[in-house]
């Protein structure tokens, strides 16, 4: 299909009458009042004052309760550790990928975007070694966008609504549910102010990407407000090397997202939300070539619809009590081609959760209720059809023993239909004195398996098959952490462990084989992360050493695609009303690679990347450089195998760029 199909394509399905109904109701002001006052009732009266003695609760913000797990409180001042991405620091990134949260996520310390699929481009997040499907994406607390983000997920996801972005690294499950074994990245969406603001970005790349993105948010009356993000992207299938097969896919993708806040200055607030995303992408063999290594044409592709509503509620009973509801739906079509073999598939997600928090002396403590439900369909494939419902119930306690210590300790109890009754627990402690801060934490969870792994999202189901019934994953961490701030130098250095049994992994070398490992596999390492800020300078430099081990045959090996060494320095200058310049440097070692008959082990390489941006009146200018040094895979070894593999995939897996030196620019107007 061409580019313009792709794009009509993708743009008619967005194009659905009852869609526009919902955006144009969410965005009437009329409406949006009648809803608030139809779940309201009535104006609340401000609440009594507490009994004497037992203390205020403060008004809590959503994103606050989110983030920092479940407690008011700012981030400093809580036991769990929480890193944190900035607006400013995303409206950076924003202009290096204006598509995608990718570069943003991928240049956190301790973090990494692994490409699973070198022909569709698809990626996941791994986090301290741990594989992409532990991790858990969340926007604004909810998983809009299903329980697993993995594959093209994190390719969808343009980030010019986003306000920060933080993560909680480790076993998350007390906190999360089943999802988030080995970590929870959670999308802050940017709050309307009291003015409007009004953007657009364009942006244009030396490899055919195009992005057009806009952003409205105003205050409609005194206590309701809206956002609305649009956003069109193409891209040109690209052959770099010149082999006649595309190191970049073709894709025309559309997004939308309405968003609406409510909140009375009484305590009771929320939001609701709905979105859309359509996409169409294409790699393989480049258009109109014919490769003797695969007979001719190959093609692979991939249709997405994904349709999502969710929202947050929450009100003060009897002045003492904070109640919290959140429930989310999203609803996923997939129509893969792989070659000569299609398999489609439905994906639904179901989130609902109630919660009740109080807080008293020292302790402020949460209990409450959650349901998830994970439905998978693969029309083509019905032998990994699942169906799973996932009851739970929750409580964290955060007790302040001393002004210099604090701890909290959380629990949660689910009830899978599939795989049976599970506890996770999960506990943090906060120390402080003078200059220094420590945190210490350990944590259990579960993870549910399905046939959706990394692997499996790059080849198919089609000639997959399973050992024997599979068992779920079992996940624990703990680590600690030592960070002293002075003046305007913060370092900070972690250690952490963490350990899964009855993981999951996918055999390719001479069959494609899932099975359960039967040998714990085991990540182990420490971060190192320093910032200086000082106006109008910031600097920020991480290093992270990842041991990642698992079992094959019986020789206990380090885990593919995981270096075990990686180095980030970053430098920005910015001044308000002028502009900003930027210089990355990133150095990623060696890893090992399985099913590759060209090597075992990768090439160690280094990425410069250069940020210039320029405030012209209401105009900002922005030109980017990526991979300054043109660093490819492929001037290596080829992307090609002789022959496919086991799972039917012709090509490796990627282990270093495949797209070169990338220059991209625009412009972002505010209105």
């Amino acid at each position: 299909m061409t580019d313009a199909g792709r794009a009509r394509n993708a743009f008619r399905a967005l194009a659905h009458p009852w869609l526009w109904c919902l955006v144009l109701w969410m965005w009437s002001p009329a409406s949006a009042e009648w809803l608030v006052r139809s779940a309201v009732a009535q104006q609340p009266v401000p609440p009594p004052a507490p009994p004497e003695g037992e203390a205020q609760i403060p008004e809590i913000k959503e994103e606050v309760i989110v983030t920092a797990t479940r407690t008011e409180g700012r981030l400093e001042d809580q036991p769990t550790r929480v890193e944190v991405l900035d607006r400013d620091e995303v409206e950076e990134k924003m202009l290096m990928t204006p598509g995608d949260i990718v570069m943003m996520l991928n240049e956190m310390g301790g973090m990494r975007v692994q490409a699973t699929s070198p022909s569709l481009g698809a990626a996941t997040v791994r986090i301290q070694g741990m594989q992409g499907r532990y991790t858990r994406v969340l926007f604004d607390g909810l998983p809009l966008a299903g329980q697993q983000v993995g594959g093209l997920g994190l390719l969808q996801v343009p980030p010019m609504d986003l306000g920060q972005v933080e993560v909680i690294k480790g076993v998350a499950s007390a906190l999360y549910g089943a999802g988030a074994m080995g970590g929870v990245v959670n999308l802050v969406s940017r709050r309307p102010g009291e003015e409007p603001v009004r953007e657009v970005l364009f942006n244009q790349s030396t490899r055919g990407a195009t992005d057009g993105v806009a952003y409205l948010s105003s205050r409609w009356t005194e206590h309701l407000s809206g956002s609305l993000l649009a956003s069109g992207h193409r891209q040109s299938q690209g052959d770099v090397d010149e082999d006649g097969w595309a190191d970049i896919s073709g894709y025309a993708r559309a997004v939308m997202r309405p968003r609406m806040f409510w909140d009375n200055g009484a305590g009771t607030h929320g939001w609701l939300t709905a979105g859309a995303t359509i996409e169409s992408r294409e790699g393989g063999t480049m258009p109109d070539h014919v490769l003797a290594s695969t007979g001719g044409p190959y093609v692979e592709a991939i249709g997405t619809e994904r349709y999502d509503v969710g929202g947050s509620a929450q009100a003060i009973v009897q002045g003492r009590y904070v109640v919290t509801a959140r429930a989310a739906a999203s609803w996923q079509r997939h129509d893969h081609r792989f070659g000569p073999t299609q398999e489609r598939d439905a994906h639904t997600t179901m989130f609902g959760e109630v919660a009740v928090r109080k807080a008293a002396g020292r302790n402020t403590w949460v209990a409450g209720a959650a349901f998830e439900g994970d439905s998978y369909d693969p029309k083509d494939v019905p032998r990994f059809a699942y169906t799973y419902r996932v009851p739970g119930v929750f409580i964290q306690d955060d007790i302040t023993l001393a002004p210099w210590v604090s701890v909290s300790a959380s629990g949660r109890v689910d009830v899978h239909n599939e795989y049976g009754t599970f506890f996770s627990p999960r506990v943090s402690s906060l120390f402080r004195k003078g200059e220094w801060t420590s945190r210490v934490s350990a944590g259990q969870g579960f993870f549910a398996s399905t046939s959706l792994t990394e692997e499996t999202e790059a080849a198919g189901l089609t000639r997959l098959t399973v050992r024997a019934p599979l068992q779920a994953e079992r996940g624990t961490s703990a680590s600690v952490d030592l960070t002293r701030t002075r003046g305007h130098l913060s370092v900070s250095g972690t250690l952490f462990g963490a350990r899964v049994t009855h993981a999951i992994d996918v055999e390719r070398e001479d069959a494609y084989e899932m099975f359960n490992h039967d040998r714990p596999v085991t990540s182990t390492g420490a971060e190192l992360l320093a910032t200086y800020r000082r106006a109008p300078l910031a600097l920020t430099g991480t290093y992270a050493y990842v041991r990642a081990r698992q079992t094959d045959d019986g020789v206990e090996v380090e885990t593919p695609l995981t270096p075990a060494h990686s180095l980030g320095l970053v430098g920005m200058w910015e001044r308000e009303g002028v502009g900003r310049v930027g210089v990355e440097f990133y150095v990623t070692g060696e890893q090992r690679l399985e099913a590759n008959p060209y090597r075992a082990t990768s090439e160690p390489y280094a990425l410069v990347g250069l940020l210039v941006e320029r405030v012209v009146g209401r105009a900002r200018l922005f030109l980017n450089a990526e991979n300054l040094g043109g660093v490819r895979q492929t001037t290596w070894n080829s992307l090609l195998k002789p022959v496919p593999g086991s799972d039917g995939r012709w090509t490796v897996d990627a282990w270093a760029p495949l797209d070169g030196r990338v220059l991209n620019g625009g412009i972002r107007v505010g209105f």
